[in-house]
């Protein structure tokens, strides 16, 4: 079975491949969309007047192309515009001001007699001003009657061309533009097992339309990454990439990913309609028994200025010594496909549940995540530890500014009060200067960068387990 379903995937995606598309939406993280779509015109030999309304309310007219795929070469713009003029009560009386208008009212028990007034509307801003003979009316009752729409008030937003043929007949044409009003984000769901190794996750994106315009049956493409744009706006034009798809749990995953110039492109594998003013909420990737780490992370030092350096942080023997208590629990898995997952994760927020011993599912915590790329490993904070203690202090200090050295003791001592063994991640900030050297550790330690260093303490449940190491700093 799982051989035919990945058999008729196979053809399905390859179908979808070779399929022209009457509309396609690419949607990016910041309030930018990119629509193109295709529309057949019947053109004739020289001039031709075309509109199309229904394109977004919201459209970069700056951004606009059109081009014939039937005959490119022999179809030229003159000129383009974009009019968004659209109808309103103020703005259709404000066409008929010095002209004659009618008003409608009714009168008598039950509104049975119907009255028309016929005069010139002289104003119809903060209320009716109208003239009827030799006399001024102010704000009379009535609906008014007009004998037709006043021309250039559109119902729609339009782009209208001013096309020059060589060739007549049928053309299919595409029409493409940026839009304002559209963006996407993810959003991540975990649940841990009971034993906190294990995971499933689910990955939405959500989807806005707020563009002032509905795109039916279009293929929708999603852009993963921060894209540069400058104060004029400049079309962006797709492209061909090589593809990889990402298996994952489900039978035929919704989205195809690949990389797209410095981002990521994700693209939905069946049409959808993303309608005016709507919230859409579609599954991008699942994956069931992920590998899992809870990790325990101390990291006793705070109010650290990391801001440019001066010399008073250097030399001021209090500075760095204020600690905290807290211990932060982390959960850590890898991007990779080893792990069922292996797609470039988008940035967006991870909500963590576990199940209780009744079965039902209990919120711990939630965080963010940036761009991830595959084979990367993600760290989730889950907050603090209710029954691991961290304390940090400082028990020597010597300087020799003379000699240009000084040299500091910290002891690091961690409290486990769970029923279970623990291993803390003790975190070390070397924050004086560059150039240091770790001395007398009473564990060993890794270098993480030029100024943090790490040791990695079990801590026995209801036991204490303690860290001393002296640091001496040179320049």
């Amino acid at each position: 079975m799982k051989k035919i379903i990945a058999s008729l995937f196979s053809v399905a995606f390859t179908w979808l491949s070779g399929f022209s598309w009457a509309m396609e939406v690419t949607v990016y993280n910041q309030n930018l969309g990119l629509i193109k779509e295709n529309r057949s015109f019947s053109l004739k030999t020289g001039s031709n007047d075309l509109n199309v309304a229904d394109v977004a309310a919201q459209i970069d007219p700056t951004s606009v192309h059109f081009k014939s795929l039937t005959a490119p070469d022999s179809v030229s713009v003159l000129e383009q515009n974009f009019q968004y003029d659209l109808i309103s009560q103020e703005k259709i009386l404000g066409k008929y001001l010095g002209k004659e208008i009618e008003l409608e009212r009714f009168s008598g028990v039950g509104g049975d007699k119907r009255e028309m007034i016929k005069g010139v509307l002289l104003s119809s801003s903060g209320g009716r001003v109208m003239q009827v003979g030799d006399k001024i009316y102010l704000n009379p009752p009535g609906n008014p009657i007009l004998p037709k729409l006043p021309e250039g008030l559109l119902t729609r937003p339009t782009l209208l061309w001013k096309i020059n043929s060589q060739k007549g007949g049928d053309h299919n044409c595409e029409i493409s533009y940026l839009t304002s009003g559209m963006g996407w984000r993810s959003d991540y769901v975990l649940v841990t097992n009971p034993q906190d190794d294990q995971m499933d996750l689910n990955a939405w994106v959500t989807i806005n339309n707020n563009s002032g315009a509905t795109y039916k049956d279009a293929r929708l493409k999603l852009v993963a990454g921060d894209v540069h744009r400058a104060d004029e706006n400049r079309f962006v034009r797709d492209a061909r990439a090589k593809s990889e798809s990402y298996a994952t749990n489900s039978a035929v995953p919704q989205f195809t990913e690949k990389s797209f110039f410095e981002y990521h492109l994700y693209t939905l594998q069946r049409p959808t309609t993303l309608s005016e003013n709507e919230t859409k909420q579609i599954e991008m990737a699942s994956a069931a028994g992920v590998p899992l780490k809870k990790l325990f992370i101390y990291d006793g030092v705070q109010n650290i200025y990391w801001g440019n350096f001066n010399e008073y942080y250097r030399t001021d023997p209090n500075y760095g010594t204020q600690g905290n208590k807290k211990v932060w629990v982390m959960l850590e898995f890898k991007n990779s496909k080893a792990n069922h997952l292996g797609m470039p994760l988008p940035q967006g927020k991870v909500r963590v549940y576990k199940k209780d011993t009744d079965g039902a599912l209990e919120f711990i915590g939630e965080d963010a995540i940036d761009h991830t790329p595959k084979d990367e490993n993600l760290r989730i904070k889950m907050g603090n530890a209710f029954d691991i203690v961290g304390e940090r202090k400082r028990t020597s200090y010597q300087s020799d500014t003379r000699n240009r050295w000084f040299q500091e003791s910290f002891e690091i001592r961690l409290r486990n009060h769970k029923e279970s063994d623990v291993v803390v991640k003790v975190v070390e900030h070397l924050y004086r200067w560059t150039n240091w050297k770790v001395l007398d550790p009473s564990r060993s330690f890794s270098k993480k960068d030029a100024q943090t260093i790490e040791f990695e303490v079990p801590v026995k449940k209801d036991g204490e387990s303690v860290v001393t190491y002296t640091v001496k700093y040179s320049w």
